[in-house]
């Protein structure tokens, strides 16, 4: 299948994808829409979107989505599975990496002694072969058996297949799950995927948020692409000036001049709301607030990480914490007595979020953190 390309001058800014949530989620779509879909002209391929490309559906921006369906066929090869997926109007191929666990050596037939133990001890290998065991039959699936799969959507050697970051089998002997999945599906598409999305401003009201959503990307992307640790909002003021000149002037020479706020007075308004929501995510917070307006971009403090990454190995060490880690409120506590009393939870969980995809440190459950 030749992968179908869309118009460039059609395609949505490749700066607002963010604005659709459908680009953040794993898209319910069934295997016709996404075998189907259009190609970006914009980044295909892009190593920002883990070598995948980007598609649309209805101008919806899409690139990992969610899928239930039976398998129709199977190869199994040293490192991954491969999975033909049929959800009832197609079929697609996802390829599922084995996790490390699926390819350790069962201890048992290594040929190495293993104690078990007093009796009714705690019997570690027999534990890991369980759970071993467990994970190949959730993940070793045979024709007929019903697997639900997500991940990002790539296309190799002109065919469209799903890389699958999470996939499993399904046990549903009386179909409640598939019956469940279609009515959800159905209703998805009803309020969501059916209703093209719209980038272009209807109302004067309309044309705000779009102007301060563009804003606050522009700010975004300029931190991000700088690795810029502080600043001052005069640093990124001349940012948003295209935003202010390009706003659409009177339908005509002959209207009456209306008063309002100069081009400047808007650029540091603008500018002003800008960073209101930018701290509201907790992409920058003030250390200190001083009449010196100095904002510290949070994923970029590199203090800030090192002090999150101590408090967390310091208390992880204490009996209170030694079994679930700690809560993310106790770090923020920790974390505004020792480093800043401006921190937000918001910009502590996107330290915790960094910290994490880093290995620095690992998640016990919801909002509990540890490090071994």
């Amino acid at each position: 299948m030749q992968a179908a390309t869309m118009d460039p001058a059609e395609e949505p800014p490749s700066m607002l994808w963010g604005l659709d949530p459908m680009f953040s989620a794993h898209a319910r779509l069934y295997v016709r829409d996404i075998l189907q879909m259009t190609e970006s002209i914009q980044v295909p391929g892009n190593d920002t979107y883990r070598n995948t490309s980007i598609y649309f559906y209805n101008l919806h921006p899409i690139y990992k989505v969610d899928v239930l369906g039976t398998v129709v066929y199977q190869r199994e090869r040293e490192d991954f599975f491969c999975y033909g997926v049929d959800d009832g109007t197609g079929v697609i191929n996802c390829l599922c990496w084995k996790k490390d666990l699926f390819k350790e050596e069962d201890p048992t037939t290594s040929g190495g002694k293993h104690s078990d133990g007093a009796h009714g001890s705690f019997n570690l290998v027999a534990e890991m072969k369980k759970l071993r065991q467990a994970h190949q039959s959730r993940c070793r699936l045979e024709i007929g058996e019903l697997l639900r799969v997500r991940g990002p959507v790539k296309t190799s050697r002109q065919q469209r297949e799903i890389m699958a970051s999470t996939y499993y089998k399904v046990n549903d002997p009386v179909m409640a799950v598939q019956i469940e999945w279609m009515m959800e599906v159905h209703e998805l598409y009803r309020r969501c995927y059916d209703k093209p999305f719209q980038l272009q401003p209807t109302a004067t009201g309309d044309s705000a948020i779009s102007s301060l959503s563009k804003a606050t990307n522009i700010i975004k992307d300029f931190l991000k692409q700088n690795s810029v640790t502080r600043f001052r909002p005069y640093d990124v003021l001349d940012l948003l000036q295209p935003l202010i000149s390009s706003q659409p002037k009177a339908a005509s020479a002959a209207q009456e001049p209306v008063a309002g706020p100069s081009a400047c007075q808007q650029l540091r308004q603008l500018l002003k709301e800008v960073l209101k929501i930018l701290q509201d995510e907790g992409v920058v917070y003030r250390k200190v607030k001083s009449q010196d307006e100095v904002y510290n971009a949070t994923e970029q403090d590199k203090d800030l990480l090192i002090a999150v990454k101590d408090i967390i190995r310091e208390d992880s060490k204490r009996e209170k914490y030694a079994e679930k880690g700690c809560h993310i409120l106790h770090i923020l506590s920790a974390a505004r007595h020792r480093y800043s009393l401006n921190l937000s939870k918001a910009a502590l969980e996107l330290v915790l979020k960094s910290l994490e995809c880093n290995s620095d440190i690992v998640s016990t459950r919801d909002n509990y953190y540890t490090m071994f």
